[in-house]
């Protein structure tokens, strides 16, 4: 069913989160797993001097956190392939889902509601609603939401 699991990563709970449900999906299906990681160029935009230095500390961190996955792929015998690029995260994941016939993204979402989603925007929802294929959505850790209510762990699947 899956060949190739694409998850994108930026080192956060959420993203170690989905991470684990990645490894999991991907022993079950025997698949590869493709860890991403996304310097979100329109961020730094208005940048005037120093840019270079901050790409070259972005693309630093993004290494350690697609290292990390690619350790965790080892340890469970999963095959990985990883990437760190400079774009736009939603459109940079999409296209990477494009080029490497991926199967199913799987990635986190910090559970983000009301105003503080309205203007902070969502990288998760924005792939969501993009993507041509299924898309698995996993909340941060409960202790983590400022929502959470009964403690018990979520994931929901969106196509």
């Amino acid at each position: 069913m899956y060949d190739a699991i694409l998850v994108p990563t930026d080192g956060s709970d959420a993203g170690d989160r989905a991470v684990e449900h990645a490894i999991e999906l991907a022993t079950a299906f025997d698949a590869t797993v493709h860890a991403l990681y996304v310097i979100d160029a329109a961020l730094y935009s208005s940048l005037e001097a120093g840019v270079d230095a901050v790409i070259t500390a972005l693309e630093s961190e993004g290494q350690a956190a697609v290292d990390d996955v690619a350790d965790r792929c080892a340890g469970a015998g999963i095959d990985v392939q990883t990437a760190v690029v400079v774009g736009t995260v939603h459109r940079s994941i999409r296209s990477y889902v494009d080029e490497n016939d991926i199967d199913l993204v799987v990635m986190g979402t910090h559970g983000r509601q009301g105003i503080e989603r309205f203007l902070l925007g969502s990288v998760t929802e924005r792939t969501v609603r993009t993507s041509q294929v299924p898309v698995l959505t996993v909340r941060a850790a409960d202790d983590e939401r400022e929502d959470a209510d009964d403690g018990e762990e979520e994931a929901d699947a969106s196509v």
